[in-house]
């Protein structure tokens, strides 16, 4: 007969003792397990032992995490952790050790405190202690050694710590802080001598500020000067400009647009785009994605700047505006013809004008009519001028020439730089709102000031040499613009360090080697269309699909870090998850950054196979559900999935978000080969086209006789003499 569902098989083993096999009845007092258990071995004093996990970081086991033991699970029996030597702790209650911790934290010396607050930092990440601490006013004492700040070192950074790790859990709304709290921790920011471990976690918990409660945000924006965050940033200690820019984004992010223009134009003009460029981009030690992540919102904000511009449609009675519009077309035709103009009567220089617009492009005889349309607006305008002001030449000889051809194959500068200024708000997301999770910046934009209007200048230019590579017409400007759109989209994904290096690699991508690119990507996507084929290729799915099947399972085995994404932030922490080689346990826990992968057996936490109920994606996961369905958080659906599963009585959910799309496909199709699920998503279909297609024209070589070796030919080794220079002394016989 099955045993009942309260009861589970584990095993119990101390050291110099033989193992136990017992059946634990979830339904008894642990303090009565523990009884039995001792009695078993012969040991007095059941009160001084505790049960722990045998794996990973060997958590013990309380009332509140009993129902994490399953069948098959490996305790140990040990003694219970000590916080003095005169007063053992009863583990089996997180309330007397929190009771225990937060006593001797007001009676000890500095360093007893400093040791009690050690306890705290390893112990705040569990749930259950964290609220058991927070509810005896945990967070107040140790606000109080923070505000106090007698020790500017080790004691003060582990009171930090230790406060940054109960926040963490969200129990507490970041908005409760006090007002003299969050200003003695701006004090510590604005500190010139101070211990190197305070600054950066002072910075973490202003980020948190910020980002979580407006009104103290404010607080911290009007007493954090910007150029006391541009000194943190100089300082050459990775995790101190880490921490420096998170705050600096957050600040730019709670602004308002007048005062997030006013706030980058002063950081601007104190050169940190240069230092960002030089130090940070260009540094010997790789980059963090923390760091990728916050360049990519300061991106993201500055093009920001660029909306109000786009969404303003010209203003036909703005004198302002007429006048650049009069620039532009004088800045093309009349250098040559001033003379002209000046001795003909009103009406004769109004149809001169109106032709001259139209050789510039523009579709109507009122040029502000073709500016009407939102986006781009007035930020076509703006890059016109610009192209006309910075690259006089470059501009000049694109209208000329294109007035000396006929009429039908004229490339149109002013349509093609409105249509060319909304491609290129496409390609860079401007007005859109930043990710929580994105690193995709583009290193170019740091290389130098009005990287937008450098980049259209670049653009026309191919746009112009792309024409005429295509021998376009007016009725192959669609045309024109999509290849146009291929080659920048290819280059900006090649992430160009500037733009110098990105006019190189677009200027080599031509038309032809477009068409080239395009051939052969069909070529691999269609393969043959034979009927043998097409039948081979049926026969050869179920085979192909298990081997797709089994290099997911091999993914997940290999394992892979995931940052925690909370409701109300981007976490800056990772944790770790992977499948056993045996395909039966999944296996996680948190890890710090930088360090490297955990071992299967330092994972602390596991989540049995069969104990999963189903895996869910997208807006059907609980982590994103209640983050509502803004813009922003569009990119957090695509890459979101849990897994639910049996905890206890109740349904429990292991929440991921995805670093890439591709890794969202990999580990989604992983686990649903795992649970006997079918494996259809797009990379799926992608890999199996792939392998389909190398297969079948493997076989119809093998058909051809044509030998195929089992091993790929070695590689040549490297020349031993670089010096390939000419020796012109040398005379030839």
């Amino acid at each position: 007969m099955a045993p009942p569902r309260n009861v589970v098989k584990i095993a119990v083993q101390m050291s110099d003792a033989i193992p136990q096999l017992i059946q634990l009845d979830q339904a008894k007092p642990l303090a009565t397990v523990l009884k039995e258990v001792c009695d078993a071995w012969t040991l007095t004093h059941p009160e001084h032992y505790a049960l722990q996990f045998a794996d990973g970081h060997r958590k013990y086991i309380t009332e509140n995490n009993r129902l994490e033991i399953k069948n098959g699970s490996i305790l140990c029996l040990s003694t219970a952790p000590v916080m003095a030597l005169s007063s053992p702790f009863l583990p089996l209650c997180w309330d007397l050790k929190a009771q225990q911790l937060l006593g001797r934290l007001q009676t000890t010396s500095r360093e007893g405190c400093c040791e009690v607050l050690r306890n705290l930092v390893l112990l705040a990440p569990d749930m259950t202690f964290a609220q058991e601490v927070i509810s005896r006013d945990g967070l107040q004492k140790l606000s109080t050694i923070i505000e106090n700040g007698d020790d500017l070192g080790e004691m003060l950074a582990l009171g930090l710590r230790a406060f940054l790790e109960l926040m963490e859990h969200g129990v507490v709304s970041w908005e409760t802080l006090s007002t003299p709290f969050v200003r003695k921790v701006v004090s510590y920011v604005n500190m010139n001598l101070m211990d190197a471990s305070v600054q950066p976690l002072a910075l973490r918990l202003l980020e948190s500020v910020t980002l979580s409660s407006p009104a103290l945000g404010q607080l911290v924006k009007s007493e954090v000067p910007l150029d006391r965050l541009l000194v943190h940033l100089q300082v050459m200690n990775h995790q101190l400009q880490t921490k420096a820019m998170a705050l600096l984004t957050a600040l730019l992010q709670g602004a308002s647009p007048a005062e997030r223009k006013e706030m980058l134009d002063h950081l601007w003009k104190k050169n940190l785009r240069q230092f960002i460029y030089k130090n940070i981009i260009h540094s010997a030690s790789p980059m963090g994605d923390e760091m990728a992540h916050h360049l990519y919102v300061l991106q993201a904000l500055t093009l920001g700047l660029l909306e109000p511009r786009m969404q303003t449609p010209v203003d036909p009675y703005s004198q302002e505006q007429r006048d650049q519009l009069q620039a532009l077309r004088q800045a093309a035709f009349e250098p040559e013809g001033e003379s002209l103009v000046t001795g003909l009567s009103a009406d004769r220089r109004r149809s001169l004008c109106v032709r001259e617009f139209r050789k510039l492009g523009f579709s109507n005889s009122n040029p502000a009519q073709d500016l009407e349309r939102v986006p781009p607006g007035l930020l076509a305008l703006d890059n016109m001028i610009y192209f006309s002001r910075h690259a006089p030449s470059a501009y000049s000889r694109f209208v000329l020439e294109n007035s000396s051809r006929e009429d039908k194959h004229e490339c149109p500068f002013a349509r093609s730089s409105i249509q060319l200024t909304v491609l290129l708000c496409e390609l860079l997301h401007v007005g859109e709102p930043c990710s929580e999770t994105a690193q995709d910046f583009s290193p170019m934009f740091f290389s130098q000031d009005h990287s937008f209007h450098e980049l259209f200048c670049v653009a026309i230019q191919l746009l112009n040499k792309t024409w005429k590579e295509m021998r376009a017409t007016q009725e192959d400007f669609d045309k024109v613009m999509q290849v146009v759109r291929e080659q920048l989209a290819r280059t900006l994904a090649l992430k160009p360090t500037s733009l110098e290096i990105f006019r190189t690699k677009l200027n080599a991508l031509t038309y032809g080697e477009v068409l080239k690119l395009r051939q052969t990507e069909r070529l691999h996507q269609e393969g043959t269309l034979a009927p043998p084929i097409l039948e081979l290729r049926e026969k050869l799915k179920p085979e192909l699909m298990g081997l797709i099947r089994q290099q997911r399972l091999l993914r997940l085995c290999e394992g892979m870090l995931f940052r925690k994404i909370s409701s109300r932030r981007r976490q800056d922490k990772l944790w770790f998850c992977c499948l056993s080689p045996n395909h039966k346990v999944l296996q996680y826990g948190d890890v710090e950054e930088g360090a490297n992968p955990p071992t299967l057996e330092s994972l602390p936490e596991q989540l049995p196979v069969a104990d999963i109920r189903a895996l869910l994606m997208g807006k059907d996961c609980p982590h994103v559900r209640e983050k509502g369905s803004g813009k922003q958080n569009k990119d957090l659906y695509e890459l979101a999935f849990s897994i639910s599963y049996d905890h206890g009585e109740e349904e429990a959910y292991l929440n991921f978000i995805a670093p890439s799309k591709r890794d969202f496909y990999l580990w989604t199709d992983g686990l649903s080969a795992l649970l006997g699920s079918t494996m259809n998503s797009e990379q799926t279909r992608l890999d199996l086209d792939q392998l389909l297609t190398v297969e079948t024209k493997l076989r119809l070589l093998d058909l051809e006789n044509v030998p195929i070796p089992e091993q790929p030919p070695p590689v040549p080794p490297p020349p031993t003499n670089f010096n390939f220079c000419y020796d012109y002394s040398i005379t030839e016989p």
